[in-house]
């Protein structure tokens, strides 16, 4: 190979190296705070939590299931008296999808040997803070944990 091209590959490799220190310094702060969210579920992270939601948040878990927590304190007792009363983990499945004021993710919730893979929808006011949340999931997404 050239000189000339090896030092070309050198450079563009650098620019790309940039280019993505440059996006992430730029992260979506919805995109961060669903990373956040993940990372609180793992650590039983409640002060996270309560930061997360709006004084008027609601939670529909699951979507159509006429479970509606209207009201911070309703939405953050889905976490204190439920999930965190649980051996829990959480994992993000695939990218996070940001558009207008709503961010969606896939994750798969690990509840006392049980697999959930749940679909979040995340609805943020101005000041990146959860509005709404649904959560899209049925009895045909848990499955028992396979070793």
């Amino acid at each position: 190979m050239s000189r000339t091209y090896l030092t070309l590959k050198m450079l563009l490799s650098l620019v790309a190296c940039l280019f993505s220190l440059a996006v992430v310094a730029d992260a979506d702060p919805k995109v961060v705070a669903v990373e956040n969210y993940i990372e609180a579920l793992n650590n039983e992270d409640i002060d996270f939590i309560k930061a997360l939601y709006t004084d008027d948040a609601t939670a529909e878990d699951p979507v159509g299931s006429g479970n509606i927590m209207e009201g911070h304190a309703a939405v953050i007792s889905l976490y204190a008296d439920g999930a965190f009363k649980s051996d829990l983990s959480a994992e993000l499945t695939g990218p996070i999808r940001v558009a207008g004021n709503f961010a969606a993710f896939s994750f798969n919730l690990y509840v006392n040997g049980l697999k959930m893979e749940v679909i979040d929808v995340f609805e943020f006011n101005e000041n990146n803070q959860v509005t709404s949340l649904k959560a899209y999931w049925s009895p045909a997404n848990i499955s028992p944990v396979t070793q």
